[in-house]
């Protein structure tokens, strides 16, 4: 049990920075701590094969990816809500509602933009961690986009 040492410094080490991944791809710090536990007890448990790796940051991620995916795979994609809204959904007014617009997105959508635009993945990387083909990292990035550009309204040029 020599790589217990090793396994406590990196988990102390890189916590917070994965918490904000896994934050990032649920959008919930609840789900986000438990993706992170999750994978934090896998990677225990493999330590002294991944330690030996040159990156154990990136299995974790991966790992926290591949959760995350099958976590939104199995619940259901209809949300029932009590009573029908009267309005609809305001359009994103300041900065802090583009996260709002972010977390309305499909899961895939959303995990296919953090893994691009936060993570600053490619392609062919996002589509290996997500299981899918590079074709469909992109069509769901342009999708992806639209969406969250029909539901950002443009700044006012102020006079």
């Amino acid at each position: 049990m020599d790589d217990v040492p090793d396994f406590a410094e990196f988990a102390a080490d890189r916590i917070d920075a994965l918490f904000r991944y896994a934050y990032m791809l649920s959008g919930n710090p609840h789900d986000a701590a438990d993706l992170v536990q999750e994978a934090m007890l896998r990677l225990r448990g493999s330590w002294s094969r991944v330690r030996r790796k040159d990156d154990p940051e990136s299995y974790v991620k991966t790992t926290i990816t591949r959760l995350h995916i099958s976590v939104w795979r199995r619940r259901r994609r209809e949300h029932l809500a009590w009573e029908v809204p009267e309005r609809p959904q305001p359009v994103a007014e300041s900065p802090l509602d583009l996260w709002d617009d972010l977390a309305r997105l499909p899961k895939r959508q959303r995990a296919v933009l953090v893994l691009r635009y936060y993570q600053d993945l490619p392609d062919a990387e996002i589509a290996e961690i997500l299981g899918i083909s590079p074709a469909t990292v992109r069509s769901q990035a342009h999708r992806a986009l639209g969406k969250l550009r029909d539901t950002v309204t443009p700044l006012r040029k102020v006079r």
